[in-house]
Parts: structure tokens; C-alpha cells; sequence
């Protein structure tokens, strides 16, 4: 019996030892968690809820590798609760239900409400996220959601009303250097052979925030050191050892849309050196050049406008010039057209214009063309007066005379105003030339 029981935990340690760093040391408690302290700090909102021993569902959103799974194993470790876990990638609508039974056969009278943990819930699709609505909102199981997408476009509406969203941070350089002493002093493993930090730069910047990434990396740095009685880290150490990409950029998720808004708003704020810095991230994140382009084009319709005519035609330029050349090359037409943008005056009263001639369209409805602008191909067209008393512009002196364009409900509407810039002035001027009164307000 006593071997027996020693071959067990021989089996036990094993199975131990060989989990992954990141596994080996997940925390069990708050204190040993690092990061997100303004979720689990002193008097924070989960710490409170997690001490207090009483959840209300909520929802985890934040990018891979800062502790939501951690979160939830916390929870399971500390409070006295059935906890269930389930993962959108493999479960269906019937293991939601099976748990949800379980959970209702483990409700005992004065007793915690069982936990179910979901991990990537935003890969549910909505008739699974429909089939956890009752027992959430009976209060059947407190839901615990993991997600790196946008809760609000990934996440049903009835759900996301029944649950608070928790926002989780990428790892500061301090809290990834805590975890690098923690882990290389109390690893099984690890502690073995001491760490010599001589740089750290690439170790973080491949990390990017993600504790996942830093452990797997001080992984793959220990076994790099298995014939050395040390393990030394420099950043051509690391360097040599991953051989990829370091940027975190996917091409579907959050920080796509992120970074096209940022490149978007740094070329409307006018600042050349954030747009290029934004591209150059899109570039080595591997983004499709033909999104990039057609950022660029819309950009030049909507923010820089009749400030600069021209930026249009340099943006639809640069869009041909990529489809043309390709990678790598395709980077400096890119380029020139990102700096030429952000460097340009704005107007966006090309872009204010139409969005108001939209909604006037919406609250006035099917208006009727003015019969002298109607078109009149066939004889009884013209016999019931289509394009009678059209004035012909180029007949009269400047290529212009003045007549109704407008609906008759409509004639005395403005919708262009012109902003100040110098391109603009010119054409209000003529405006004014032309029209008089009607542009002078």
C-alpha cells in the first residue's frame, strides 16, 4: 500500500512538473496575482465581490495573457461554490444546458449561486448565448465571461444587460518584471539555474504585455541554457531564440480597429509623425495594403475635402500605385500619401453636406423636380412642359444664370457652408458672385 501510494505521488509531482511554466504557476490567491489593480487592488470593485464571497455576473475584456482565466480560477479557488467552466471553442448549446442542470441539482437552500466560467464567450454563437439567458437572469448561475472582442459587438444585448463588463490591461513593464523575480525564485524548474538579467528591452517588448508570452519566453530561455550553469538574458539572447514578429496585431479583433482609428485620427488632427508611426505598425502587423488604401482615400474625401482637391487625387494615386507594385514597395506610396494628408488643411464640409442633405431627403420625402429641369425625350414630355424655361448655363455670360435647382418646398435651402481655408474662400466667393444674398449668411 505504501508503494503504491508513492507511485502515486511520484506520478502526481511528474504530471506537475511537466505542465507548462504558465500553468505550473498560476496564482490561487489575489496576492499573488499580478496587474489589474484597479480591479483587485485594496477596495477594488472584484476584490471586494471575491472576499465578500457574493458575484453578480460580469464579464472579462481584455487582450490574451492578463489574467482573465487566472480571475476565474481565484474565484473557484477561494469561494466555497460549485464552479463550472465551459469554452466557446469546443462547447455547444447542450453543454450550457447540462451545466445549467447540474448547477440547478447543486442549488442547496442559503447556499452561494454556482459559478459558470466561459472562456472566449464571444465565440458563442447567439443561440448559445440565448440558452444561458433564464438561468442568469433567475439567478440559476453567476456567469463569469472571458473575452479578447468588444462585449458590446460580440455579446448579445440581453446578455450584456445582465452582466458589469470588466476592462483588463496589458501588463505594465513593473508588473511583467514581478512576475520574471516570482516565477525564476519559486519555479520548480526554473529556480534550478539562476537568471542573469544583463538586458530586458526585447524580453518585454516581445512580451507585449501578455504574461503568457513572458513565461513561455523564460521557458524557451531556460531549456535554450540546459548546458549552461546559468541562464543569461540580453535582447540578442531573446532575440535569437524567437525569431518572429514581436507585434501583437490581429487583423479580425480589437486592435485592428484600434489602429486604423488611430492612424485615421492622427492624419484629421494633423499629425504626420503619429500616422506614419500608426502605418508603420500596420505594416509589420501584417495588415492588408488594399484596407490601408482605401483608408487613406476616404480619409481624403472626409477630412481633408475641397481644403485640398488634390488629396483625393494623390490618395486614389497611392491606392493604384500598391495595387500595381505590391509589398514591399508598396509601403512608400502609402507613406507619401499618409504624410501628404495629415500634412494638408482640413474641411469636412463636403463630407457635413451630404450627411445633412441625407436627412433632409429622410424628413422630406419623394419631393417633385421642378418641371423645367425634368428630362423631356418624347413629344408628350414636352407637351406637358418637361424642361420648359430651362436656362441653358453656358449660353449666358460666365457660364451662369440664376434659376431654381431645388424642389419648390425646398428652394431656399442651404446645405454647403463653406469652412475657412483658402481653397474654400475661393469657391464661397464665387458662390457669393453668383448667388448673392443666398451665401452671404
Amino acid at each position: 500500500m505504501n508503494l503504491n501510494f508513492a507511485f502515486h505521488s511520484l506520478i502526481c509531482t511528474f504530471a506537475v512538473v511537466m505542465a507548462p511554466l504558465a500553468e505550473r504557476m498560476r496564482p490561487l490567491s489575489l496576492d499573488d496575482y499580478v496587474g489589474q489593480q484597479h480591479l483587485v487592488g485594496p477596495g477594488a470593485v472584484l476584490r471586494r465581490m471575491i472576499e465578500g464571497g457574493r458575484l453578480s455576473s460580469f464579464i472579462l475584456w481584455g487582450p490574451p495573457g492578463v489574467g482573465k482565466t487566472t480571475l476565474a480560477t481565484i474565484i473557484a479557488h477561494q469561494l466555497q461554490t460549485p464552479f463550472y467552466t465551459l469554452s466557446a471553442v469546443t462547447s455547444g448549446v447542450k453543454d450550457v444546458r447540462d451545466v445549467i442542470e447540474k448547477a440547478k441539482g447543486n442549488r442547496f437552500f442559503n447556499t452561494a449561486t454556482p459559478i459558470l466560467f466561459i472562456d472566449e464567450i464571444h465565440r458563442f454563437s447567439k443561440s448559445q448565448q440565448d440558452s444561458l439567458l433564464g438561468a442568469v437572469e433567475q439567478g440559476v448561475v453567476t456567469l463569469i465571461g472571458a473575452t479578447t472582442e468588444n462585449p458590446s459587438f460580440e455579446v448579445i444585448r440581453p446578455l450584456l444587460s445582465r452582466c458589469q463588463v470588466y476592462t483588463l490591461k496589458p501588463l505594465e513593464q513593473d508588473d511583467l518584471m514581478a512576475l520574471v523575480k516570482r516565477v525564476t525564485e519559486q519555479d520548480a524548474i526554473l529556480k534550478q539555474k539562476p537568471f542573469e538579467l544583463q538586458e530586458t528591452s526585447a524580453l518585454m517588448r516581445y512580451s507585449g504585455g501578455d504574461a503568457r508570452k513572458l513565461l513561455n519566453i523564460l521557458e524557451l530561455l531556460y531549456e535554450g541554457a540546459e548546458k549552461e550553469d546559468k541562464v543569461l538574458v540580453t535582447d540578442r539572447i531573446v532575440a535569437e531564440r524567437l525569431q518572429q514578429n514581436p507585434l501583437a496585431y490581429d487583423k479580425d479583433g480589437e486592435m485592428h480597429y484600434d489602429i486604423i482609428s488611430a492612424f485615421i485620427k492622427s492624419i484629421r488632427g494633423s499629425d504626420p509623425d503619429a500616422a506614419i508611426y500608426w502605418l508603420a505598425r500596420m505594416i509589420e502587423g501584417g495588415e492588408d495594403p488594399a484596407f490601408i488604401a482605401r483608408r487613406l482615400v476616404i480619409s481624403a474625401s472626409e477630412d481633408i475635402g475641397l481644403a485640398n482637391p488634390n488629396a483625393l487625387l494623390l490618395a486614389n494615386a497611392a491606392f493604384d500605385a500598391v495595387m500595381k507594385i505590391g509589398w514591399p514597395e508598396g509601403r512608400i506610396p502609402l507613406a507619401e500619401a499618409t504624410i501628404y494628408l495629415a500634412t494638408s488643411p482640413k474641411s469636412n464640409s463636403a463630407y457635413m453636406a451630404i450627411n445633412d442633405a441625407l436627412q433632409k431627403v429622410e424628413q422630406t420625402g419623394n419631393q417633385p423636380v421642378p418641371l423645367h429641369l425634368r428630362n423631356a425625350p418624347t413629344k408628350l414630355m414636352q407637351q406637358l412642359g418637361y424642361s420648359d424655361g430651362y436656362k441653358y448655363a453656358h449660353d449666358y455670360e460666365g457660364h451662369f444664370v440664376e434659376q431654381q435647382f431645388l424642389p419648390d418646398d425646398l428652394q431656399d435651402l442651404r446645405l454647403w457652408h463653406a469652412q475657412q481655408n483658402p481653397s474654400e474662400d475661393k469657391l464661397l466667393q464665387r458662390m457669393i458672385q453668383c448667388w448673392g444674398e443666398r451665401y452671404k449668411s
